[in-house]
């Protein structure tokens, strides 16, 4: 079996968070199809996107370099489910899964980050 991105645990959860976030937007409202849908989808599908671009780098520095990216892009994409939690396009309980969810992912590539670097 070949090493590839697809076995970076780190991935495997960000990619979880963006298959359960392009689940939660399909209930958004029609109006937010050219606002907040695509915006909460390309953040989240950022974190992965970083991380797979970062393991194709050369060196465990870039790699990190990507892995912050990655982490900004987190970041993105918690402040969007705040939006759409606060503006009642998903329900209490998704948000709450999604933001565990999000914050293990926060854990795991600040963790990675850390190991690259040291």
């Amino acid at each position: 079996m070949s090493y590839t991105f697809k076995n970076i645990k780190v991935w495997q959860k960000a990619h979880e968070l963006v298959l359960e976030i392009y689940k939660v937007t399909k209930t958004f409202p029609s109006s937010e199809k050219y606002g907040l849908t695509p915006q909460l989808r390309r953040s989240v599908a950022s974190v992965a996107t970083n991380i797979v671009e970062g393991y194709k780098r050369r060196s465990d520095k870039d790699f990190a370099h990507f892995l912050n990216i990655a982490d900004g892009s987190l970041e993105e994409t918690k402040y969007h489910m705040l939006l759409a939690n606060d503006l009642k396009y998903m329900d209490k309980k998704d948000y709450e899964h999604l933001s565990i969810l999000a914050d293990e992912v926060g854990r795991m590539l600040s963790a990675f980050q850390k190991k690259l670097m040291t």
